[in-house]
């Protein structure tokens, strides 16, 4: 399974998560329970929600110069 929630994401999703866990033991109710969704798409660094857009927020690495087949050149 490849990554598609890159670091703000997640750390949004967490503290979602935490403000309706808390808002549903503030009010009492079984709602809050749906706070642990966002907290463990943050957990595990993957949302199933995403595949089907093709979205991904991980940042993308910069591809790097093609290395010679022989290796590097000495200066």
């Amino acid at each position: 399974m490849t990554t598609n929630i890159g670091t703000v994401d997640r750390v949004v999703r967490v503290v979602v998560g935490l403000v309706i866990i808390g808002a549903g033991i503030c009010f009492r109710n079984w709602w809050g329970l749906i706070g642990l969704l966002p907290l463990l798409t943050a957990a595990v660094r993957f949302c199933p929600a995403y595949v089907p857009f093709g979205i991904t927020t991980c940042k993308t690495e910069s591809p790097k110069p093609p290395v010679p087949p022989d290796g590097p050149k000495p200066a």
